[in-house]
């Protein structure tokens, strides 16, 4: 999801002295030290969770460390600070609540069945484009979730420019000779401590669905592919996950610059030429500043824990042979007009455009993308591109590897989004996968409190649940859900989920053919600089049909 601001605090949670709680409250002995959380029902809930050591007692942008085992009962009965993120006033239908953020935020939550044992394990990383979000939200609350028999866990990871910076003076700080990707290494030491310690609370080490949805997506991509992460986890769910050209630690490639030369580009536009001056601006003052100078995070390829291009490693069978479940959703940019460009005057112009763009592949583009309906085809264009060729070429080559995949594609809408020009927006599957349909944030349209969503929630709910304990989405009262195999099978979401075989016919043809012919140059990046906004279509090549 896309973030908005959040208040800032200074407070040390993770080094917090246990505070004492009612003696009905569950106490749970872990590995890490003991916690005391709540009991909700029939779910107990533990929140706050240091799993490393709070970035502030350290030098900042250092790989997380974990925490030694602490003593006494640690109180784990509120959720601790989000990560430091930009400050906006901006309004959209993700504003939420104002939550207090910290450095100190490297922490995790815990709803678990009360008597449960081995119960399979949902990871849960937010979205945000990393550089905002929280696991508090309100969204995200793995009660209903949990009470289908899976411990759910959602964690905090560092965002913006102080998770994710390269930089040469940090690169020579370590003795990989690499920088940036803290924010992953973050989630990877979350499933570190849930290897070691979620046994305590009920769960099976070794029955981990990592999930997440846009930037948790992405995250979730990141992670198949990153040898580091390898045996932390048995499954996979990518929602709204976008499979980018990405810049590498030291080389430019694809038209970007290194990560070390954006990260030397940012201190001076900082004017804090080494290390020690950035690690001297105040957390807040430097994120919201590398913000306003268009810093962006992302992954890069360090030869280490992302050794190579995702759509390279993917292609390879490299990433981790595990089931996957895999989609988007149909309005994704409606939400997110920004990644779309601005609409021509006229039908003639948008397609003498086009033409020009992508030379004879032109007529394939104007087929699924017409210029009768052009403001619809650039949402379209930038949905597949980003989205829905990510989805599927996930499906296609998690299923090369012997393990199967299930595809879907989220086209529900009711009133309060349609009347808005919100059909099947970006995240808008999410209440529905959680259960959540009443805690969504107050400019979300608000969805009906009808048998008809909560069936279709409790159906979502089940496949969710089903796949993270047993690696096949399965509901009651709902069709099965065929893998992708040789079929092309997919779950259509709309009022209720159906079965359909071949998603959008020739879109996945069509991206294909343009990322291969971008790849061949070694040039021109692949991600929302498509349809009006895409370079000319590079020569054909071989292999790039």
């Amino acid at each position: 999801m896309i973030p908005v601001r959040r208040l800032i605090t200074l407070g040390c949670l993770a080094l917090a002295p246990p505070v004492a709680a009612q003696d009905t409250a569950p106490v749970v002995d872990a590995p890490s030290g003991a916690v005391r959380g709540q009991a909700e029902d029939d779910i107990r809930v533990f929140k706050g969770i240091p799993y490393a050591l709070p970035p502030v007692q350290r030098l900042r942008w250092q790989p997380p460390v974990a925490m030694p085992r602490w003593q006494g009962a640690r109180d784990a009965a509120a959720f601790g600070p989000a990560c430091i993120q930009p400050q906006s006033k901006a309004v959209s239908v993700y504003s939420g609540e104002q939550f207090p953020t910290s450095e100190d935020c490297l922490t995790l939550n815990i709803w678990a069945p009360k008597n449960a044992t081995k119960a399979p394990v949902f990871f849960w990383i937010h979205g945000g484009a990393l550089s905002g979000g929280s696991s508090r939200e309100a969204l995200y609350d793995g009660r209903k979730l949990a009470s289908r028999g899976v411990i759910v866990v959602s964690i905090n990871y560092r965002l913006g420019v102080l998770g994710w910076l390269a930089h040469p003076g940090l690169s020579a700080e370590s003795p990989q000779h690499v920088s940036g990707n803290y924010g992953l290494l973050d989630q990877i030491a979350a499933l570190k401590w849930i290897r070691a310690n979620i046994a305590a609370f009920g769960g099976d080490a070794a029955n981990v669905t990592i999930a997440g949805e846009s930037a948790g997506g992405l995250s979730v991509m990141y992670l198949l592919g990153s040898p580091p992460a390898r045996g932390l986890f048995a499954k996979a769910i990518s929602e709204s996950g976008y499979m980018i050209s990405m810049q590498e630690l030291k080389h430019s490639v694809y038209g970007a610059p290194s990560g070390e030369a954006v990260g030397q580009m940012l201190s001076a536009g900082l004017q804090a030429p080494d290390i020690a001056d950035l690690r001297g601006i105040d957390a807040q003052t430097l994120t919201d500043s590398a913000a306003r100078l268009g810093f962006a995070p992302f992954g890069l390829v360090d030869g280490g824990v992302l050794p190579e291009q995702m759509v390279s490693s993917f292609e390879a069978g490299k990433q981790a042979h595990v089931p996957l479940l895999v989609g988007f959703n149909q309005g994704e940019i409606r939400s997110l007009m920004i990644l779309a460009p601005k609409p021509p005057a006229s039908a003639a112009e948008y397609e003498a455009t086009i033409r020009d763009r992508y030379g004879e592949l032109a007529d394939n583009f104007l087929k699924l993308y017409p210029a009768a309906t052009y403001k619809e085809s650039i949402l379209a264009t930038t949905r597949d591109m980003l989205y829905g060729w990510t989805a599927e070429r996930m499906a296609r080559n998690q299923t090369a590897t012997g393990q199967p995949a299930y595809l879907y594609m989220w086209d529900h809408g009711y009133p309060a989004a349609d009347d808005v020009g919100l059909h099947a927006f970006h995240a808008s599957e999410l209440p529905f996968a959680f259960g959540n349909l009443d805690r969504t944030p107050p400019h979300w349209p608000r969805i009906p409190d009808t048998a008809g969503e909560h069936a279709l929630s409790d159906a979502m709910a089940d496949y969710w649940a089903s796949f993270v304990k047993t690696g096949h989405p399965g509901a009651s009262n709902a069709p099965a859900w065929p893998a992708y195999g040789t079929a092309g099978a997919f779950m259509h979401f709309t009022d209720t989920p159906y079965p359909e075989t071949k998603l959008m016919p020739g879109m996945y043809a069509l991206n294909e053919a343009v990322v291969c012919r971008r790849r061949a140059t070694g040039k021109i990046g692949w991600n929302w600089n498509v349809g009006l906004a895409a370079p000319k279509l590079p020569a054909k090549v071989a292999g790039c049909e």
